[in-house]
């Protein structure tokens, strides 16, 4: 696909987050079932639960822009679960791989919200109001969880880490 106009840089980056929700639906998965911590794997829970409350939004957009929802492959994501997974194969201890999923989550977040912050304008300009508001409510989520992530991160006692 040539991408020379407004909408077809909108539909690329609507089919690449399409993709990457999807893919992080069983990346939360992995990373809820590979922690030990109780809160740490609730928040992967919960996050799980509203990353498909927005592929289900992203899906309207696709229906608001006249287009079946289509993904395209997220490089970008599948980098990043790629970098997991080889970081799980060096069967790390407990508390490092905890610490890790979260440093892990955070990553992705950012790559999230840079996604939906770079669609929204667009959804703007293409005069897509309603599908900008939901593009922004999952922008929203995003960044709550990102926040979510932070403060776990603050309060994770390293103390049980040998530091060298």
């Amino acid at each position: 696909m040539s991408i020379d106009t407004i909408h077809d840089l909108f539909e690329h980056g609507l089919e690449d987050i399409y993709h990457a929700e999807h893919q992080l639906v069983d990346a939360l998965e992995d990373l809820e079932g590979n922690t030990e911590r109780e809160e740490i794997a609730s928040a992967f829970a919960e996050h799980r639960e509203e990353t498909r409350q927005q592929i289900d939004r992203l899906e309207e957009v696709f229906d608001m822009f006249g287009e079946p929802p289509e993904k395209e492959e997220c490089e970008g994501i599948e980098g990043l679960i790629e970098e997991y997974e080889q970081f799980t194969a060096e069967d790390p201890d407990q508390e490092i791989l905890d610490y890790h999923n979260m440093a892990a989550a955070e990553k992705t977040e950012h790559y999230e919200i840079a996604a939906y912050g770079n669609l929204i304008p667009l959804a703007d300009q293409l005069g897509m109001d309603d599908a900008a508001d939901l593009l922004e409510e999952n922008l929203r989520e995003e960044q709550d969880a990102l926040d979510e992530l932070k403060e776990l991160t603050e309060q994770f006692e390293m103390e049980a880490i040998p530091a060298e």
